[in-house]
């Protein structure tokens, strides 16, 4: 049961990560911009990968009416997101730690894992809805108004993952070293959660 315990304790610790390295990459890339132009997603906030990325994003879009990105005082999520990913790994790390003292903590184990996915599944719909909000709720009177070829004013939603083409820009959105090491995180609760259950059933036969 040590083995099963200490995965989760490291699981769980490994959210913590995301205090320290951003959670999700955008990257915008375009001729005019060789080295292009990109943001960093953080649990409070966002932050471009150099000084004048936000300001010079935040003026592209403007010409075809988009807002400006929010500051962490303009969402919710930047505040409520930190206090859920603290408390998630500090609740790990003790429901772990109880496996070194009790045999069947292991179920324990994958109700956290269950509860963090479920967690995880809503914070990527918000992220995905602001996006979506980001992209499409445009300035009728913006210099700039492109339409479709049935002309319906054009979308400029962000990928969720992967790439997308829009207008003359490439973007292009992935997780970030917090976010891989939340995937591993997650990956060893999971795995510790088996390892924790075959332990018992040889106790049991023991």
């Amino acid at each position: 049961m040590k083995l099963a315990s200490t995965l989760m304790v490291i699981g769980s610790a490994l959210l913590l990560g995301l205090f320290i390295y951003p959670l999700w990459h955008v990257e915008l890339e375009a001729p005019q911009y060789p080295r292009g132009l990109g943001m960093h997603i953080n649990l409070d906030g966002i932050e471009g990968y150099t000084k004048h990325d936000i300001r010079n994003i935040d003026g592209l879009n403007h010409y075809i009416g988009m807002k400006t990105l929010p500051k962490k005082e303009d969402m919710w999520e930047f505040t409520v997101f930190p206090i859920v990913v603290g408390s998630m790994s500090i609740l790990g790390i003790v429901i772990g730690l109880f496996g070194f003292f009790k045999q069947s903590a292991y179920k324990w184990f994958m109700g956290w894992f269950i509860l963090m996915t479920f967690l995880g599944i809503l914070g990527m719909i918000d992220f995905n809805a602001w996006m979506t909000d980001y992209g499409t709720d445009l300035d009728p009177n913006a210099i700039m108004q492109m339409t479709d070829e049935f002309g319906n004013p054009m979308s400029y939603k962000p990928p969720l993952l992967g790439s997308k083409d829009i207008l003359n820009f490439t973007a292009v959105s992935y997780p970030s070293l917090g976010g891989i090491l939340l995937g591993i995180g997650m990956a060893l609760v999971f795995i510790s959660y088996f390892v924790g259950k075959m332990f018992n059933k040889k106790k049991i036969k023991e």
